[in-house]
C-alpha cells in the first residue's frame, strides 16, 4: 500500500516539474536542409554550436542578448541538457521578455544550429497620473522618467515606491497608489499606465518621547528636534508634520546637540514611529547619554608666530569647561566671516597653509588636548584674476578688491572682497567663489582667482495706475553697467555699451497734458578710473496742471513747473574703516507756481540752491536684495545760503510772498539706519530708524515751503509725488495722511512737516533666492509721526501699524512689493485712513534702501 502511494506521488511531482521546465527544453524544428539526425531526449549527445540566431526582437540589441545568453559559436553543448535550459533561464532573469523559446533548427553530424525566439515585454508609451495637481504631476514625472521603459514588475514597484516617497517627504504618509494597465491603441506592443494617487491628509506628530535619558529632560531633548515638533499651539516654529527626511536630520542634530553639552559618547540606540490614529503618529527615541566630559589640560606645540598664552586666550577655552568637539573645531578653524578663530588669526597674516591638529587624551571624565600647529610660510599674493565676467570689464571688479598683488594673503580681505563684488549688483553673490591657486611654498607666493557669474542688472519699469481721477503711465530704464566711453562705438551697443559699472537712468511719467515728469541720472563710481571718486549728474523737469482747458480763465486752473539739476562728488574713506563714503552734492531747483495748492504759498517763482553733505557706512552682508547681516547708516546735512543775513528785505515789515520765497533758506538734518540680524534658520530681522529735522536760520523768516517731510502710505515717488518733499512710507495709512495733531491739513493739501521720526521692525524669510528671481515674505511692525515744532517733538508718540508683505525681485524689473498694513491710531478728519491699506511698490532701491 505504501509503495503504491509513493508511486502516485512520484508521478504527480514529476509531471509538475516537467511542466515547470517545458520552455527550457530545446525543441527540434528542422529546416528543409536539415540532415536526418534528430534529438534524443533519452540519449543526449554533445554538439558543437555551429551558429546562434535570435528572432522576435523589436527594441533590444541582438548582440547584447547573445552575451546575456552566454552561448557562442564553437561552444560544446549537451543537447538536450542543463546548458540549453540555462540559456533560457539567463534571458528570463533580465525581466525583459514575456516568452523565451529555444529551437534547434539544424543538426549536421556533431554540429547543431540553434534559434532563440523571444517575445519582448510591452513598453510604456504613456504614464497618466490621476488625482493630483498639475504642479505635482510635473514634479513626479521628473523623478520617474519612465516613458519608453519595459513594463514589468520592477517598473510597477519602482513607480509606486517613488510616488510614495515623494509624498512621504511632504508629510503624506498614508498616500496610496493604484496602477492599471491598458493596451495602447496605436502600438500593439505598448501599454498605458493609469496611476491613480490618493495622497490623503498630511500626518501630524502627536507626541515625541524619549527613553534612556537621565540628565536631559524630555522638554530639553524635544527642543533639540528643530524640525520635528508636536502639534501644540505654542510650537510656532518648526514643522508639526512628520517628514521622514527632516526627521532623519533631526536625529543627527539630537546627538550633535548632546555632544555639544559634553556628552561625547551620546548615541541613538533605537527609534520607532508608530501610528497613533489615521492623521497622527507617535515618535519614540531611545538614547544613550554616557557620562559628561570636561576640558582638561591644553598644550600647544609647533607654534612659533604666536605664544602659547596668546593662542590660549584667543581659543577662549579653559580647563574645566564642558567639553564640546564642535566648539573646539569652531574655535580652531570654523569661525567663519567673524574671524574670531585661530585659523583666521594665521590666515589674516599670510599663513595660507596653516593647520591645527588636536590630539585628544581622555582621563575618566577629563579630555586633555595636545594641539599641534603647522604654521608653514607666509604667502604673498602674486596675481589676481577674474573669471566669468562676460560683460563686466576686469577693472570694474579688480579695483574694488582688497586683495592686491604684493600684499600678504589675508582671509578677512578675501571675504570683504567677495562681499563688495556682490554689492556691485552685476553678479550672482551666491556663486562668487574666490580661490587660491598656484600655491608655491618655495617663494611664498599664491595666485587668486575670483570666479563670478554675471546676472542681468538692467531694469525696466513699465507701470500704470489711477491717481487724482486720471490714468498715469510710467516708463523707466536703468542701465546699471553702462560704459559711456563707448557711446560712439556702434559695435558695442548690446543694446547699449556695457561693462564699466556706470549707471544711466531715464524715467518718464505722464497722464497727458495734466501731469508730466521726466528725469535723467548718470553716475560714475570711479571718476578718472584711478581712485574711488564718485561722480553723478542729474536733471529733471516736472509739470502739473489742472483745469478743464488748462487756462487761467478756468476757476479750477492751477499750474506747477519744477526744473532741477544737480551734481555729486564723493569719496570712499579708509577711516574709521573702508565701509565709509562721504558725498557732497550741489543742486539747483526752480519752482514756478500759479494758483497751485500743497505748499505754503500758491503763486510765484522760487529758487532752491542747496549744498548737501552725506556721510554713510554700508556693511551689508549677503545679497543686496536680501541682506542677511551688517548695517546701512546715513547721516545727511543739507542747507542753503542764509539769504536773510545779507539780502535787502526788511522782515519787520510784512514782506510779500514773492520776497519771502524767491530764494528759500533752511538747514536740514536726516539720520537713516538699518540693521540686519540672523534669527536662526533663514529668518532675518531688519530694524530701521529714521529721523528728519528742517530748521530755520532766522526765527523771523517763515519755514521753507520745500524739503519738508510727508509721511504715510507706500513711500513711492508716484503721481502724487512732487519734487521738493521727502516722501516717507508708513504702511497701514493712506499716502500723506499723517499730519501734526491739531493741523487743518488733509492728505490732499498736506504741505509736509518740519520734523518726523519712524521706527520699523521686519522679520523676513526667503522663498526663492537665485540669480533669476528672489522672493521673500515678511511681517512688520512700524510707527512714525510728524511735528511742526521741535517743542512738540515726542519720539514715543507715534502712529502704529502692523502687517504682512512680500517682495519679488526680477532683474529686469527690480524690486516689486506688496504689503497689507493695519494702522492702530485714527487720523482726525480721515476716518478710513488707518482701517487697513494695501500698498504696492516698484523699483525701489536695493542695498537696504530706505523707504
Amino acid at each position: 500500500m505504501n509503495k503504491f502511494l509513493f508511486a502516485i506521488l512520484f508521478s504527480v511531482i514529476s509531471t509538475c516539474a516537467l511542466a515547470q521546465v517545458r520552455n527550457t527544453v530545446p525543441t527540434y524544428r528542422p529546416s528543409s536542409s536539415s540532415s536526418s539526425d534528430t534529438l534524443s531526449y533519452l540519449n543526449p549527445k554533445e554538439y558543437i554550436i555551429g551558429g546562434v540566431t535570435i528572432t522576435g526582437t523589436e527594441h533590444l540589441d541582438k548582440e547584447v542578448l547573445l552575451q546575456i545568453s552566454k552561448v557562442n559559436k564553437g561552444d560544446k553543448m549537451l543537447l538536450p541538457g542543463e546548458a540549453s535550459a540555462a540559456i533560457v533561464k539567463n534571458l528570463y532573469k533580465e525581466n525583459l521578455f514575456d516568452d523565451v523559446k529555444l529551437y534547434v533548427t539544424k543538426l549536421n553530424l556533431d554540429t547543431a544550429y540553434i534559434e532563440i525566439a523571444v517575445k519582448e515585454l510591452p513598453r510604456l508609451s504613456n504614464l497618466r497620473l490621476l488625482g493630483i495637481r498639475k504642479g505635482e504631476i510635473e514634479d513626479i514625472n521628473k523623478k520617474l522618467d519612465s516613458k519608453g521603459k519595459i513594463v514589468n514588475t520592477n517598473l510597477i514597484n519602482t513607480t509606486t515606491a517613488t510616488i510614495k516617497r515623494f509624498y512621504n517627504e511632504k508629510g503624506f504618509l498614508n498616500a496610496t497608489v493604484t496602477i492599471k494597465q491598458r493596451p495602447d491603441p496605436g502600438d500593439a506592443n505598448s501599454l498605458i499606465l493609469d496611476v491613480t494617487i490618493n495622497k490623503g491628509r498630511k500626518v501630524m506628530i502627536n507626541s515625541v518621547t524619549f527613553e534612556g535619558n537621565k540628565d536631559f529632560s524630555q522638554a530639553k531633548l524635544r527642543g533639540f528636534l528643530s524640525k520635528t515638533r508636536t502639534r501644540k499651539f505654542y510650537n510656532i516654529f518648526g514643522s508639526k508634520k512628520f517628514k521622514d527626511d527632516k526627521y532623519t536630520e533631526d536625529k543627527q542634530n539630537l546627538i550633535d546637540k548632546m555632544k555639544e553639552h559634553g556628552y561625547f559618547d551620546a548615541a541613538l540606540v533605537k527609534d520607532t514611529v508608530t501610528k497613533h490614529d489615521y492623521e497622527t503618529v507617535d515618535v519614540k527615541i531611545k538614547i544613550y547619554e554616557g557620562q559628561k566630559y570636561y576640558f582638561g589640560n591644553i598644550k600647544w606645540s609647533g607654534n612659533a608666530k604666536f605664544s602659547d598664552a596668546y593662542l590660549a586666550a584667543y581659543l577662549r577655552i579653559k580647563k574645566g569647561d564642558v567639553f564640546s568637539e564642535e566648539a573646539l573645531t569652531k574655535r580652531l578653524s570654523g569661525g567663519g566671516p567673524s574671524g574670531d578663530d585661530i585659523s583666521s588669526l594665521y590666515l589674516n597674516d599670510g599663513y595660507l597653509t596653516y593647520n591645527a591638529d588636536p590630539v585628544i587624551n581622555i582621563r575618566h571624565d577629563t579630555v586633555d588636548l595636545d594641539i599641534r600647529v603647522f604654521e608653514g610660510p607666509q604667502y604673498t599674493i602674486n596675481r589676481v584674476t577674474v573669471k566669468g565676467n562676460d560683460v563686466t570689464n576686469d577693472k570694474v571688479v579688480i579695483r574694488e578688491l582688497e586683495t592686491l598683488p604684493g600684499q600678504k594673503f589675508n582671509k578677512a580681505a578675501l571675504i570683504e572682497s567677495t562681499r563688495v563684488i556682490g554689492q556691485l549688483g552685476n553678479f550672482d553673490d551666491t556663486k562668487t567663489e574666490p580661490r587660491p591657486v598656484n600655491i608655491n611654498p618655495a617663494d611664498g607666493t599664491v595666485d587668486l582667482i575670483y570666479n563670478v557669474v554675471e546676472k542681468p542688472s538692467d531694469q525696466v519699469e513699465l507701470s500704470g495706475g489711477f491717481g487724482g481721477g486720471q490714468f498715469v503711465g510710467t516708463l523707466g530704464l536703468t542701465f546699471n553697467n553702462f560704459a559711456i566711453k563707448n557711446i560712439f562705438h556702434l559695435k558695442d551697443y548690446k543694446p547699449l555699451p556695457k561693462g564699466d559699472g556706470e549707471k544711466l537712468s531715464l524715467r518718464g511719467q505722464s497722464s497727458g497734458r495734466s501731469y508730466q515728469n521726466y528725469s535723467f541720472t548718470f553716475s560714475e563710481p570711479w571718476l578718472g578710473g584711478k581712485k574711488p571718486i564718485y561722480f553723478a549728474v542729474s536733471a529733471y523737469t516736472q509739470l502739473s496742471s489742472t483745469g478743464q482747458y488748462y487756462a487761467k480763465t478756468d476757476p479750477n486752473y492751477n499750474h506747477l513747473r519744477i526744473n532741477g539739476v544737480g551734481v555729486t562728488l564723493g569719496k570712499r574713506l579708509k577711516w574709521p574703516d573702508n565701509h565709509f563714503q562721504l558725498n557732497y552734492s550741489l543742486n539747483f531747483d526752480h519752482y514756478a507756481l500759479d494758483n497751485y495748492p500743497g505748499y505754503l504759498f500758491q503763486n510765484g517763482t522760487s529758487y532752491n540752491i542747496k549744498l548737501t553733505q552725506e556721510l554713510s557706512r554700508n556693511s551689508l552682508e549677503g545679497s543686496p536684495v536680501f541682506p542677511t547681516g551688517g548695517s546701512n547708516i546715513k547721516f545727511t546735512l543739507q542747507g542753503t545760503p542764509p539769504y536773510s543775513l545779507f539780502n535787502s528785505i526788511n522782515y519787520k515789515l510784512p514782506p510779500t510772498q514773492e520776497q519771502l520765497y524767491h530764494f528759500v533758506e533752511y538747514y536740514k538734518t536726516k539720520f537713516d539706519a538699518q540693521w540686519y540680524i540672523g534669527l536662526g534658520g533663514k529668518f532675518v530681522l531688519m530694524s530701521q530708524a529714521r529721523f528728519g529735522f528742517l530748521g530755520e536760520y532766522n526765527s523771523i523768516v517763515p519755514g521753507s515751503p520745500f524739503e519738508r517731510f510727508k509721511l504715510g502710505g507706500d513711500g513711492m515717488q508716484s503721481y502724487q509725488f512732487l519734487q521738493g518733499s521727502d516722501i516717507i512710507g508708513l504702511r497701514g495709512y493712506q499716502n500723506f495722511s499723517i499730519v501734526p495733531v491739531g493741523s487743518h491739513y488733509n492728505a490732499d493739501t498736506n504741505p509736509g512737516s518740519a520734523i518726523y521720526d519712524k521706527l520699523t521692525f521686519e522679520i523676513r524669510h526667503p522663498v526663492i533666492t537665485s540669480s533669476s528671481a528672489t522672493i521673500f515674505l515678511l511681517v512688520f511692525a512700524e510707527g512714525g509721526n510728524v511735528w511742526d515744532k521741535f517743542s512738540q517733538f515726542n519720539p514715543y508718540n507715534v502712529r502704529r501699524s502692523t502687517g504682512i508683505g512680500a517682495r519679488i525681485f526680477l532683474p529686469i524689473f527690480g524690486l516689486l512689493g506688496l504689503d497689507y498694513g493695519y494702522g492702530y491710531d485714527p487720523i482726525p478728519g480721515i476716518p478710513s485712513a488707518n482701517k487697513g491699506q494695501f500698498s504696492f511698490s516698484i523699483s525701489q532701491s536695493l542695498s537696504g534702501g530706505f523707504n
